[in-house]
């Protein structure tokens, strides 16, 4: 028992409680992990370790949205116990994708000093690559976007670490911890390295006719730090216009490379370093407006412009989602979530177009019971109660709905 549930209920709520992972599911994860963990040597062996803590983080997470924070005590503590086991076996030790995660890990739990240590620590030991190493550009990004989210407004910004942590990383030189404001020249000259750096990239990639998965996320990586320092020392607008650039010059490389190979657009590695720019995008467009005021406009056209080309991409349905529920027209939504799903074999349309519908019914009902009593017994909300059936029935004659046991239990959930 539990097995069949793992993962796939955790988002509905069962009256009051979120129902999260199952015992019985816990323990035959946690029985695989162990068991592969003993068969794999080497690379596999790291992989596998990044995926378990990247689960861990994810029960992590899961505890944080819950807000139960006594749960997230003692996940916190078992994540990581975990987290430096693995980083004290001698393969693992300068493996930097395994020091981000464990640095992740730390400033989830709240604990910002600690987590600060673990980034210096594995940017000091990391050597010298700069913006030629993808693991170092990917640290720093995280590290640098973690600090900005710490932000309350863009005044401090220049002087803030997370500019100490993308200009040092275009020195070359030995990490330094933060000290203090970084010189204005340093960042003149972090700027131009930038330039360059994103310049050769982007040339080399309209070039080359083998494009590896490294170069890709390297590219990715570069491209976002290059925006953030961006927004951090000009703007919002600056960093936008990189996004843009990096943006038409993958679109016309990756249509280039199909017209010359005659392969299928979707095989390359560029539609996915297109969509990693794209989240990056959108998610910097969604910082800047809650702390401070920007139009909503340049968000909901990126996002639409996203979604119509990745119509699975779940972190831009989010988005999605979160934007349009502070707009009162819901119409402009509902013909968006028509035309993607008419054009695409995803379910994932479907799904959110559900949950948005799930909510404004939510909100509804919460407004018709507000100080009144009873209002809502005498006018009940049949119009989208019937538009969310409708929907339900038009998701599970689809081909990928018909085999989804997450749509039918949906489904059932909201009859009952």
């Amino acid at each position: 028992s539990g097995f069949n549930s793992i993962g796939h209920m955790d988002t509905m709520s069962q009256g009051r409680h979120q129902i999260g992972h199952y015992k019985e599911g816990e323990e035959f994860i946690q029985n695989v992990f162990h068991v592969l963990s003993q068969i794999f040597t080497g690379k596999e062996k790291t992989n596998l370790a990044i995926c378990w803590l990247q689960y861990e983080i994810s029960k992590v997470i899961q505890c944080l949205q819950a807000k139960k924070k006594k749960k997230l005590k003692a996940q916190g503590r078992k994540s990581k116990k975990l987290a430096k086991n693995f980083l004290k076996a001698p393969d693992n030790r300068n493996n930097l994708s395994l020091w981000k995660l464990y640095a992740y890990l730390e400033w989830l739990l709240g604990n910002t000093d600690d987590s600060r240590k673990v980034f210096d620590t594995a940017l000091c030991t990391a050597g010298t690559g700069g913006l030629k190493s993808a693991q170092l550009c990917s640290l720093s990004l995280l590290y640098a976007q973690l600090e900005v989210e710490l932000l309350e407004s863009m005044e401090g910004a220049v002087t803030s670490r997370a500019v100490h942590i993308l200009t040092k990383l275009t020195e070359n030189g030995p990490f330094v911890p933060y000290s203090g404001q970084v010189s204005p020249v340093n960042v003149l000259k972090a700027r131009k390295t930038y330039e360059h750096a994103l310049q050769d990239y982007l040339s080399q990639t309209a070039d080359s006719d083998q494009d590896q998965v490294n170069d890709t996320d390297q590219l990715v990586n570069l491209v976002g730090c290059y925006a953030l320092f961006q927004y951090l020392t000009v703007g919002i607008d600056a960093a936008v216009l990189i996004y843009t650039q990096a943006s038409e010059k993958l679109e016309v490389s990756g249509s280039q490379k199909c017209e010359n190979t005659g392969e299928n657009f979707e095989i390359l590695n560029f539609p996915t370093a297109l969509e990693a720019v794209t989240l990056l995008h959108t998610n910097l467009l969604r910082f800047h407006m809650k702390i401070g005021v920007y139009p909503l406009n340049p968000l909901r056209e990126a996002l639409t412009e996203a979604l119509k080309r990745y119509p699975s991409n779940q972190s831009l349905w989010r988005s999605y989602i979160h934007i349009q529920r502070k707009s009162h027209c819901a119409s402009k939504a509902r013909r968006f979530f028509d035309s993607v799903t008419r054009s695409t074999n995803s379910l994932e349309p479907w799904l959110f177009a559900i949950q948005a519908e799930q909510m404004r019914k939510k909100l509804t009902e919460k407004v018709q019971r507000a100080d009144v009593g009873e209002i809502h017994c005498t006018i009940p909300e049949t119009g989208l109660t019937n538009r969310i059936v409708a929907l339900f029935e038009h998701a599970v004659q689809s081909e990928n709905g018909t085999h989804c046991p997450l749509l039918w239990r949906m489904y059932l959930n909201f009859m009952v």
